[in-house]
């Protein structure tokens, strides 16, 4: 269960003015020769400009080496253009998006354009241009570097080399990425502007990142809503690169919650020191987090999006923690697992979060091909449908089942899978025959997550249980034969998870002058069960 950050799985245009004397925003025009300062900063004199543009080691030439997976990168846009013969696309990737005065968020690729290059600046836009004799030729349009012969260098706070480094440039782009062609940012206006009227090029644009490239294209309607679905349908099978990605993401994600074990015994007591120790991890190994980091204790497990994240953590209570890396290839982990604070459940944690397990086993069999997507999550339903009803909160779980009733979601309160990759929910353009109503492929990577949330004031659930919250979140493909689990390394049952945490506690507490070595810095949780499903 993620929660969405539109800033990071859409990075989105910003064109309305800050507050305060400021740069112009970043967009997809040439800035001014000699950008404006901020209202804290002085104006360099001409005297300034000129001595700074003196005495630089000339750059090197080389051009830079293929950006690794160039060929999936390059296959991904040849497949896209036989979707659309004939027809020119237009793939933005959106600007950097301002978080406060003249300052910016962390910039984060568009993900479809992400998809086709690779390309992690941001301002650029990939065309896909029809040639006469079939096919495309990929244009891809980006920053120029003009290195230390332009001024702009150091006076231009959002783009200048010395404020934010240096961009890759034009010819530098066209090796990298390995397109047909590349060109400047400040051609690409004429170049839109040609695109109008042109009844013999028919265009279609990815809306939604850039304002600028929207308002230079003629609105197509339902012409551009069909490019967007398109990228998504193309993302539902994940290749063996985005596999691999993926493991690597999750893999990550699974030493970010031994830190977070680990923080637990020592130093931390409050959510917000979690989600700062797992967020820790997400920088050092990845790009950042895949989603705002979910830290819930106690009650607030009770809160499906919790990211206030500013609770104690209490020994005796459940800590639910719903965090992913996101990897230096921008594809994320989703993972889910509950914590005894002390390291052991109650009697009543045990109860609650054995069913939800239960649930859990019975969607991971329902994963194979041919199968509804929705089949997961009806298996999942009935055993916790059934469970309620021992545990005597629900009077009659063939009753509550019913499509007229679901009374079950009042504690379940969400469905157990979505898809994953690039984005935490994954494919969100796809149509609903080929996504929600489709049927699962070998190759679609989706979250397995059922959980149970029981409120504090709920009347309708026995003392002893309310404010309890437990979900179970792991990341499965689609294999020819059922599903494997890619985050089955994890541990899930109840006990393991007390193994582990006793493991991680009780290797930090091993004297790293043992045998010369250091003590090991994480545990080898056992493999969960599904690891493996044919």
């Amino acid at each position: 269960m993620a929660t969405s950050i539109p800033s990071s799985s859409v990075a989105s245009d910003s064109t309305q003015p800050a507050i305060g004397e400021q740069q112009p925003l970043v967009t997809s025009e040439p800035q001014a020769p000699a950008a404006k300062p901020a209202s804290h900063d002085s104006a360099p004199p001409p005297a300034l400009l000129d001595f700074m543009l003196q005495r630089w080691k000339p750059s090197a030439q080389k051009l830079p080496p293929k950006i690794k997976y160039a060929e999936s990168f390059k296959a991904r846009r040849q497949a896209l253009s036989k979707a659309f013969p004939g027809e020119t696309l237009v793939i933005p990737t959106g600007h950097e998006k301002v978080r406060a005065n003249d300052t910016y968020f962390r910039f984060r690729p568009g993900t479809d354009f992400y998809y086709l290059t690779g390309n992690l600046e941001p301002d650029c836009v990939l065309v896909l241009e029809p040639k006469d004799g079939g096919g495309h030729t990929d244009i891809l349009f980006v920053e120029p570097n003009p290195g230390r012969s332009d001024a702009t260098f150091y006076t231009d706070r959002n783009k200048g080399e010395l404020w934010v480094g240096p961009r890759l440039g034009v010819p530098e782009s066209r090796a990298r990425h390995d397109v047909d062609e590349a060109r400047g940012l400040d051609t690409l206006p004429d170049y839109l502007a040609g695109l109008k009227g042109a009844a013999s090029r028919p265009t279609r644009v990815l809306r939604g990142h850039s304002a600028k490239v929207d308002g230079a294209v003629a609105e197509g309607g339902e012409r551009d809503k069909a490019l967007a679905t398109t990228l998504s349908e193309m993302r539902l099978i994940k290749d063996s690169q985005e596999l691999r990605e993926l493991q690597i993401s999750i893999d990550a994600t699974q030493r970010g919650f031994e830190d977070v074990i680990r923080s637990m015994k020592a130093d931390a007591k409050s959510e917000r020191y979690v989600e700062g120790v797992f967020n820790l991890r997400a920088r050092v190994e990845g790009n950042d987090v895949g989603y705002n980091t979910i830290a819930a204790s106690g009650s607030h497990a009770c809160v499906l999006h919790w990211t206030r994240n500013d609770g104690p953590l209490v020994p005796g209570d459940l800590l639910l923690l719903d965090a992913g890396v996101e990897g230096h290839t921008l594809y994320t982990a989703d993972i889910t697992r509950t914590l005894p604070i002390n390291g052991r459940f109650s009697p009543e944690q045990k109860a609650i979060y054995e069913l939800v397990f239960a649930s859990q086993e019975a969607a991971f069999a329902a994963v194979k091909p041919g199968n509804d997507f929705m089949e997961p999550n009806r298996a999942a339903m009935k055993v916790l449908a059934e469970g309620l009803e021992k545990l005597g909160i629900l009077e009659d779980a063939a009753e509550a089942l019913k499509d007229e009733h679901q009374f079950y979601k009042r504690y379940s309160l969400h469905n157990v899978s979505h898809m994953l990759g690039l984005d935490v929910h994954d494919c969100a353009q796809a149509r609903q025959e080929a996504y929600k109503y489709g049927k699962l492929q070998a190759g679609m990577v989706l979250t397995v997550e059922p959980g149970l949330y029981f409120q504090k004031d709920d009347l309708t659930v026995p003392a002893r249980y309310r404010g309890i919250g437990v979900r179970i979140e792991d990341d499965i493909v689609v294999t020819a034969r059922g599903c494997k689990v890619l985050s089955g390394n994890i541990p899930r049952t109840v006990k393991d998870i007390e193994a582990w945490m006793a493991g991680v506690w009780n290797a930090d507490k091993t004297p790293s002058k043992s045998k010369g070595k250091k003590a090991p810095s994480k545990s080898k949780g056992k493999k969960a069960k599904a690891g493996k499903r044919k």
